[in-house]
């Protein structure tokens, strides 16, 4: 007999697939709250250089954080073409910069691997998992480790 945990597993994961240049990333779909088009952010001063800035959303302000340059992989030059993931971290609500949504993925156990371990221990933070699915190897976003402790106060 399986208990419910058991059966979400075996019933696979669900996950919201992206790119980050030439990257493709995920995050669970129960942390996603919305996707959007981009819309031009209001920077603030003294923010780190990965929030873009905020924008009003539906009377909430909201943070933007581009991925691209929280990963060490460049800043985005932000178009129409961009989009906005709204995730949930924590108790805050945050909104990542993407360059585009790319599928749902429903994961079973099997394609779900540990983080290889590597010379640098931010990439073991950063990510949760790697998905391993035909030809694509595609890494799962830590929500918890993107966002720093300090800037999640101020969210």
């Amino acid at each position: 007999m399986h208990d419910e945990n058991e059966q979400a597993v075996v019933g696979g994961e669900e996950f919201i697939a992206f790119r980050v240049g030439e990257q493709e990333f995920c995050v669970e779909i129960t942390s996603t709250r919305e996707i959007r088009g981009w819309s031009q952010a209001t920077r603030l001063p003294h923010s780190p250089d990965y929030i873009v800035g905020v924008i009003n959303l539906r009377g909430t302000i909201l943070p933007i954080m581009d991925l691209s340059a929280r990963l060490g992989m460049g800043m985005s030059a932000p178009s129409e073409r961009h989009v906005i993931i709204v995730v949930q971290v924590r108790d805050k609500t945050i909104g990542l910069l993407v360059d585009s949504v790319s599928d749902i993925l429903d994961v079973g156990p099997d394609h779900l691997r540990p983080v290889p371990e590597v010379s640098s221990d931010m990439s073991t933070e950063m990510f949760n998992r790697v998905i391993v699915l035909d030809k694509r190897i595609i890494c799962e976003i830590c929500l918890e480790s993107i966002m720093p402790e300090q800037e999640m106060q101020a969210a």
